[in-house]
């Protein structure tokens, strides 16, 4: 991703990795009622998506119908490593260590990352 978004960017995106393509007003539909946004205000964070270019958009007569240009899989990774590079120096291990430590990893999750890593090293 060439440019981070925003929280708020987030949730459009979360509607338009949902179901696309959307016209504007199908998207202020799919927001989450407890954001209580105006249909000015997704146009607006729809406009900063085409900006950044991790949405697109195509005529449809006198409307627009956004669709996601990136995946959210690759943003998730991208997102991820950004969390990683900033505040474990790029490494996933004192990511796991520092979870593992402030015991915020239940008995059940330790047990999935350990087949996870025997899993990755067959």
């Amino acid at each position: 991703m060439p440019e981070r978004i925003s929280d708020a960017e987030h949730v459009v995106m979360e509607v338009l990795w949902d179901e696309s393509p959307l016209t504007a007003q199908e998207v202020v539909e799919r927001v989450p009622e407890d954001r209580a946004w105006s249909a000015n205000t997704v146009k607006t964070l729809l406009g900063r998506l085409l900006a950044k270019q991790v949405v697109g958009h195509e005529e449809e007569g006198r409307r627009y119908r956004y669709r996601p240009l990136v995946a959210r899989d690759d943003y998730v990774v991208g997102e991820s490593q950004r969390l990683i590079d900033r505040l474990f120096g790029g490494s996933l291990t004192p990511l796991v260590a520092h979870l593992a430590r402030r015991d915020q990893l239940s008995s059940r999750e330790i047990e999935e990352i350990e087949a996870l890593l025997r899993d990755l090293k067959q």
